[in-house]
């Protein structure tokens, strides 16, 4: 096996909390304990196509591990096998660059590159893998979606954030008998809503692996009425959808490896409550507040762990695997499995029975 001798870090896809704790932990354990030489990549698959690497030593990763955000900056619009640029006509028409990168890392003697994103950049780094590119992939959104790891750095943090939000949207629906509905990120996923409405108490919790009842929605709020409970708290996915219906699409994005952006479901379901209940009814979508802040213990704990574990896949010879959390420990799969994969809750999950057991109602 040939020595390591100099390998790349990036990250990819939207920012979240914890990705500076990797970058920071597969640096230092690099320089540290085999000497290799690092290079960081600025803003995701864009830098390695407009060629702005820059090196990373002990100064450039010193007091981040508590930073959210990333210091080598991000890019979630950039697809390398399907690159846009304007031709001498005006029309856009479409580059495969992948080929063009592996050349890019190859000239500055890159042995593998570190990549930390979610699925489309596992998507992506999957094709400069199959060019001979050494890949070690870093499973990061606050989505928790990811194909392969139980759970992802950032998860926790965009939970905590969405639930300390119900904390405080309770006392103003308590204060004006009002029904409050939170919409949360999570894709086409619904681990946030899920998990950060059961820590925050809500009453009604709509995913979409479960697809709703609006007629079950308002039944459900007329019985806590009933009971004398003159408020509702509603914590909803971004992509949950009704029985039949299909996912509120805020824009699409024409160039993006993920051309579509979902949101807009609170507002549409808090009108719908309002006129079919005649009740007063506010919406609240938290949107990208829950990717930002200081990420959690947690968060830091796993984000150098993973860190560290793709540094020791480098350099034991592993290629084009995807470092995972797995039965309690750190693991690795092929990276090839885990691209253009989605990770649901499934709907037997443990949590969502136990939501069901204190009277949460999901509009099934």
């Amino acid at each position: 096996m040939a020595k390591v001798k100099t390998i790349a870090v990036m990250t990819g896809g939207g920012d979240c909390p914890g990705l500076n704790a990797v970058i920071r932990a597969v640096t230092k354990t690099a320089i540290a304990q085999y000497g290799i030489k690092v290079w960081g990549i600025e803003d995701g698959f864009l830098g390695i196509i407009e060629n702005r690497i820059r090196p990373l030593g002990y100064r450039e990763v010193s007091n981040i591990l508590e930073t959210g955000g990333t210091i080598l900056g991000s890019n979630n619009t950039t697809n390398p096998s399907k690159y846009p640029h304007t031709n001498k006509a005006g029309k856009v028409e479409f580059k495969d660059l992948t080929a063009s990168c592996v050349r890019t890392l190859k000239q500055k003697k890159i042995d593998a590159l570190v990549c930390i994103g979610g699925d489309g950049t596992m998507t992506s780094a999957e094709k400069l893998a199959e060019r001979g590119m050494t890949i070690i992939g870093v499973p990061k959104t606050i989505d928790n979606d990811l194909w392969g790891t139980e759970v992802t750095f950032g998860f926790d943090t965009a939970v905590t954030t969405a639930t300390e939000a119900i904390d405080k949207l309770r006392t103003t629906a308590s204060a004006h008998h009002r029904i409050m509905v939170l919409e949360v990120m999570g894709r086409y996923a619904g681990w946030i809503a899920l998990h950060a409405g059961v820590a925050g108490g809500a009453d009604v919790i709509l995913i979409p692996e479960i697809p709703y009842s609006l007629d079950k929605v308002c039944d459900f709020i007329k019985q806590r009425n009933s009971w004398g409970k003159t408020y509702t708290i509603i914590c909803v996915a971004e992509g949950a959808k009704e029985i039949g219906g299909e996912m509120v699409v805020r824009r699409t994005v024409a160039y993006s490896p993920e051309t579509i952006r979902l949101g807009g479901i609170a507002n549409k379901l808090a009108g719908q409550i309002e006129m079919s209940l005649g009740l007063e009814t506010r919406s609240v979508t938290l949107g990208y507040v829950q990717r930002g802040g200081r990420p959690t213990a947690h968060d830091r704990v796993l984000a150098t762990s993973f860190g560290h574990a793709a540094l020791e896949l480098v350099v034991s010879g592993k290629k084009n695997r995807l470092v995972v959390w797995k039965n309690n420990q750190v693991s690795s799969v092929p990276l090839a499995q885990v691209a253009g994969k989605v990770r649901k809750v499934p709907v037997n999950s443990p949590l969502i029975a136990a939501a069901r057991g204190v009277n949460t109602c999901f509009g099934d």
